[in-house]
């Protein structure tokens, strides 16, 4: 209590916490427009849609859910979100957690209990990785729970981060130039899956997370195990991040302005039959100049407005 009975909470902020919060909601603005964004350019929600939020307990998806309930409210189309979260049954596993905080956002929610941590205990040679098979499992479980619930679109919390990531993993030890896309059908071809953070970065995320103080859970399936060349991906960006900036957001531009005509797949483009034309040629070769590059737009700039979702046609 402050002289005069005054509440703490009625003191004025000083100027340590005026800048904590101006800092916070430029950040919660800059999420909250990347979100609007992503659903507006791949079309991802729409009116009358009914979402199902998969929610695992870790910072990428508490953070899309609390984004999406705040785009439910000022969206100029309808539609609903049920979260749902995965009770794999793990050992020690805090039961309580989730359903208190979706109770206490005033979220429809449902928690599917199912014991995938016997089968991936059981079927894992001790020592081997299990997120394949966790994962596996985790996706044939909750596209059966999507069906049951009549959602229309599945939402995912993979971040701009995860897509490079998969990107370089792909190139590196798959062979394909393939990344995790914004949208697209479920390899089961009954589902629309939707990652509503694709154009989030990991430490906004982090960093909203951390002021916001969602009840994390962490996955200890396997001791929180993670997949080692994806950690070693992951090392090999945010090295990149630090020593060269703006690299990150110039590689993520580069999975938005693909020229099929300058990669070397027959199956995207017709080089057998590329014959000359009478008149300039978009994308032709330049072959005898030096290349020339174009720095990306600031990411945090934020002189954009939030965005809201798509409007219905």
């Amino acid at each position: 209590m402050t002289s005069a009975g005054t509440n703490r909470a009625d003191a004025p902020l000083t100027a340590s916490q005026n800048k904590q919060k101006y800092s916070f909601n430029k950040l919660q603005k800059r999420l909250r427009r990347n979100v609007g964004k992503a659903i507006a350019d791949f079309g991802m929600i729409e009116n009358n849609d009914k979402v199902m939020v998969c929610l695992s307990g870790g910072k990428d998806s508490y953070a899309m859910l609390d984004i999406l309930m705040f785009l439910k409210r000022i969206a100029p189309i309808n539609f609903d979100i049920i979260a749902v979260n995965l009770d794999q049954k793990q050992p020690g596993f805090p039961e309580h957690v989730l359903p208190e905080y979706l109770e206490s956002v005033g979220v429809e929610y449902k928690i599917v209990e199912e014991d995938t941590y016997s089968i991936v205990m059981d079927k894992v040679p001790e020592g081997k990785t299990t997120c394949s098979l966790c994962s596996r499992l985790r996706r044939g479980i909750l596209y059966s729970t999507a069906k049951k619930l009549g959602a229309t679109k599945i939402a995912l919390g993979h971040h701009r981060d995860d897509m490079l990531e998969t990107f370089f993993l792909n190139m590196f030890h798959g062979g394909k130039l393939k990344s995790m896309p914004p949208k697209l059908v479920s390899d089961n071809g009954e589902h629309i899956v939707i990652r509503p953070l694709a154009y989030c970065t990991e430490k906004d995320i982090q960093r909203y997370s951390d002021a916001v103080e969602f009840p994390i859970i962490p996955c200890n399936l396997c001791g929180s195990q993670e997949n080692l060349q994806r950690q070693n991906v992951k090392a090999m960006l945010q090295d990149w991040d630090r020593r060269f900036p703006g690299r990150i957001e110039s590689m993520f531009s580069a999975l938005q302005n693909v020229a099929p005509s300058h990669l070397v797949d027959k199956r995207l483009h017709d080089f057998k039959g590329i014959s000359t034309l009478n008149g300039p040629v978009e994308d032709g070769d330049i072959g005898f100049d030096p290349p020339s590059f174009e720095s990306p737009s600031d990411p945090t700039d934020d002189t954009v407005q939030v965005i809201n979702l798509m409007e219905s046609n």
